[in-house]
């Protein structure tokens, strides 16, 4: 598909520095789980965020944008958002998305808003009985930017085969789970990843390092997936 236009149906913050925005097609919208699509700000100005609904929900187009005045390249996408009204999209695209034609145990990794990627794609898994263990690790600077680990949790209780790690760099002093490095988490918690599908969102260099971590753990370099990859 190339350019879509959508109603702006909702703009709301999760965070002081995190926006959800539900977007509503003109008519259903077919992508993969763990693709992405570009708003589109002018002629060869077009930003690209990943889908954060599951592949089922066709009939609009989540996302999560982390803005603020710091980062006015995502923040220019909010300001567009305000004004209400039709926004145009570019897609979808990515060739990151969820591979499910032979399930295997599957970790989903985000740091930051890289959740939305893995969000459509447990949520996508979670719309038919889980046949292998689903592990979601997501990493933030604090528990106040981990704006959906409420729904995860209640998830995690749901479906005895997810389980969800949060990952904090700076938590308060009554954090009692894990602190760090998302990725460390997942090493440490795994002597081999020969067996597991990896999939990956957040910055460039934490997926960088990632794969090359993930890989002398034993994972194979086939079965991880992330944008960042056909970059770095």
């Amino acid at each position: 598909m190339s350019e879509f236009e959508c109603k702006i149906k909702q703009l709301e913050s999760l965070t002081p520095f995190v926006w959800r925005i539900l977007l509503e097609p003109e008519r259903p919208v077919s992508f993969k789980a763990g693709q992405y699509i570009r708003v589109v700000m002018g002629e060869t100005d077009k930003r690209p965020f990943s889908i954060a609904n599951g592949a089922h929900d066709s009939q609009f187009i989540e996302l999560h944008v982390g803005a603020s005045a710091h980062n006015p390249w995502a923040m220019q996408v909010i300001e567009k958002m305000q004004q209400g009204g039709k926004v145009l999209l570019d897609g979808p695209h990515g060739k990151a998305q969820l591979r499910d034609s032979e399930p295997k145990p599957t970790i989903l990794m985000a740091g930051g808003t890289g959740f939305s990627y893995t969000w459509s794609i447990l949520q996508t898994l979670l719309a038919t009985p889980l046949r292998e263990p689903v592990f979601l690790y997501w990493g933030t600077k604090t528990l106040e930017d981990m704006y959906a680990l409420d729904v995860l949790q209640k998830l995690a209780t749901q479906h005895p085969k997810l389980t969800v790690i949060p990952v904090l760099e700076n938590p308060a002093d009554d954090w009692q789970g894990r602190t760090g490095l998302v990725h460390q988490a997942v090493l440490e918690d795994f002597i081999s990843l020969e067996p597991y599908q990896v999939y990956v969102a957040g910055r460039f260099e934490m997926a960088g390092v990632a794969r090359e971590a993930f890989h002398q753990q034993g994972l194979l370099l086939d079965n991880l997936f992330g944008d960042a990859y056909e970059f770095i």
